[in-house]
This record gives structure tokens, C-alpha cells and sequence, in this order.
């Protein structure tokens, strides 16, 4: 089982650590959107730099990035002649914290990623489809009515926790699940510490708003205007 679980995280940190959202930017617009918005390179900050098109694209892959490392650690505790499903549920864990984990720190864009909350989607996605797609609605009813995407992230991370682990105690669903759902939620809500500040300031931008060039980015005006693909 080691060996599998070992495996199924290694896989997982690199698969986690491809930066969709940073290829998107710099194919759509020839920028590092790290420098732009929240600085961040998942969906809501593509959104911000490149357009809404670019940003559901990079909501699916993160979301892809997530599902693989999940099933791949199915498969892993599979050849590895695993039994029981509890025991194989850790790997497959293993493998979706990985993920999540290579999102916010990439190996191969210097450790600066995004806020991991579609590859998280993912990953619940491939360990409890039913219970993923359940919060869906929730999601979509909380972004619909304050039309900011950070609360639905700090929202939505903790609530699938807690739906895992209830399920966990009912004897529904492993409690690996429940244990990776608490981790990623802690990871998930401490990434967006800088988002809960703007929130209580009442400076959070809404979906689409927010996409200038940061402060702390390369000095002067940047060659787009100050945002990419301005006029």
C-alpha cells in the first residue's frame, strides 16, 4: 500500500502543478496573470485578465486536474492489491490533496499558483460524485446573490468538508475523505486570507472587477494599460 500511496502523491503534486490559468494568460493575452488581480492563476483571476471564455476553460481543466489524481490512486490501490475500499479511499486521497497542494505551490511556475478551489471541486468530485454535485446548487445560489466569487470559495470549501465528515461518522463514506476534505478546506480558506480582509474592508471585487496590475508586480505602467488586453 506504501508504495502505491507514495506514488499516487508524487503523480498528483505534478499533474496538480500544471498551471492552466498561467498558460491560458500568457497564451490569450501574453501576460503572467500572477501579475494582475488577486494573483492568483485559477479561474476567477483568468476571468479578470483574459475573459470569461478563457476562465470557464481553466475552471474545467483545474477541475480535471483534480479527478485524475483521485482515480489514479484508485487504480494505484488496485494494481497494488489493496483490499477493501477503505484502504484504498487513503490513496486516492493522497493523491487529490497532492493535487491541491501542486496547485497552490507548482514546481513548475516557482511554487506561485492559484487558490486551489477547482482542483478541490475535482477532487470531491471523483471520491463522492453525489455529494460534490449536491453543494452545486448552493454554489451557484451564494455567486448569484453577492456576485463574488471568494465567498462561494470559502464557503463551499469548509461545507464539503463538513458534508464528508458526516458522512464518514454515518458510515456512508470513508474517513479519508473526511480527512482530506478537512485539510483542503483549512488550505483552501488560508489561501484566501488576503480575499477575507477585502471582504470585511467591503474592497472585494465582484466577477470580472478587480483585474489591474498589482502593486508588487514589475514597476511603471504596464504596456497594456494597466490591464491586459485594454484598448
Amino acid at each position: 500500500m506504501w508504495w502505491a500511496l507514495v506514488v499516487a502523491a508524487v503523480v498528483g503534486y505534478l499533474i496538480g502543478s500544471i498551471q492552466v490559468g498561467l498558460l491560458v494568460g500568457r497564451a490569450a493575452r501574453g501576460v503572467d496573470i500572477r501579475d494582475y488581480g488577486s494573483g492568483a492563476t485559477g479561474a476567477t483571476n483568468v476571468i479578470r485578465t483574459a475573459g470569461a471564455k478563457a476562465g470557464i476553460f481553466v475552471v474545467f481543466a483545474d477541475i480535471t486536474k483534480g479527478l485524475v489524481p483521485v482515480y489514479l490512486g484508485f487504480g494505484l490501490g488496485h494494481l497494488a492489491g489493496v483490499e477493501g475500499g477503505d484502504a484504498r479511499a487513503w490513496i486516492a486521497a493522497a493523491g487529490g490533496f497532492a493535487a491541491v497542494s501542486g496547485h497552490v505551490w507548482p514546481l513548475y511556475a516557482g511554487f506561485r499558483g492559484g487558490k486551489a478551489v477547482a482542483s478541490g471541486f475535482g477532487a470531491a468530485l471523483a471520491m463522492n460524485p453525489a455529494a460534490a454535485a449536491a453543494v452545486v446548487p448552493v454554489a451557484a445560489l451564494v455567486v448569484g446573490s453577492v456576485r463574488i466569487m471568494s465567498v462561494m470559495s470559502i464557503t463551499m470549501a469548509p461545507l464539503i468538508a463538513v458534508v464528508f465528515i458526516v458522512l464518514a461518522a454515518l458510515g456512508v463514506s470513508p474517513w479519508a475523505y473526511a480527512a482530506w476534505g478537512a485539510a483542503t478546506a483549512t488550505l483552501i480558506v488560508w489561501k484566501h486570507r488576503s480575499n477575507i480582509r477585502r471582504l470585511l474592508a467591503g474592497t472585494e471585487p465582484k466577477i470580472g472587477k478587480g483585474g489591474e496590475r498589482r502593486a508588487d508586480a514589475a514597476t511603471g505602467l504596464s504596456d497594456l494599460g494597466g490591464r491586459p488586453g485594454a484598448a
